[in-house]
């Protein structure tokens, strides 16, 4: 790439001062109703904290977690370098990708309703998903108002109460 040519940012800024825009932090334990594999991700996610103590409202970083989906499978140096280029900061590249071994998570929830799937570095330092069988059918949403997605992809299953 020459320096004329500029790649978008991977994180977009959205309007927070929009009617009904809500800012919860952490799921809503009256609307759990989720396998215990599903149960025990987010309860990881809720013990460590990871998301609250790092966001920084009124950005979105939608288009990094699809470049990270996109890149499975390739080498995460590069991957890396190149999110890192596209970015204000480092930390939402690690709120999908887990640094270590206690970190791994078969999908990762970002905000109320958008899943994505949880990824780490394996041997070969390639770019590889936890659960690469995890698929929007797999997860129930947790509640009846909100279009949940995985990876992008509506859920196919539907809240029951």
């Amino acid at each position: 790439m020459n320096h004329h040519e500029r790649k978008d940012p991977l994180y977009r800024k959205v309007n927070t001062r929009a009617r009904n825009h809500h800012h919860r932090t952490g799921p809503d334990y009256r609307h759990q109703r989720n396998t215990k594999r599903e149960k025990a991700a987010v309860e990881a996610e809720v013990k460590r904290g990871k998301m609250s103590q790092g966001t920084r409202r009124g950005l979105d970083y939608t288009p990094l977690f699809r470049f990270l989906i996109s890149k499975v499978g390739e080498e995460w140096s590069v991957v890396y370098q190149e999110a890192r280029a596209r970015l204000d900061r480092e930390d939402p590249i690690f709120w999908l990708v887990a640094r270590s071994d206690a970190e791994k998570k078969p999908f990762v929830r970002i905000g109320e309703a958008s899943y994505y799937s949880g990824l780490f570095i394996d041997q070969q330092g390639r770019l590889a998903r936890v659960d690469p069988d995890l698929t929007n059918d797999d997860i129930e949403p947790l509640c009846g108002c909100c279009t949940h997605t995985f990876n992008g992809l509506p859920f196919s299953r539907l809240f029951q109460e």
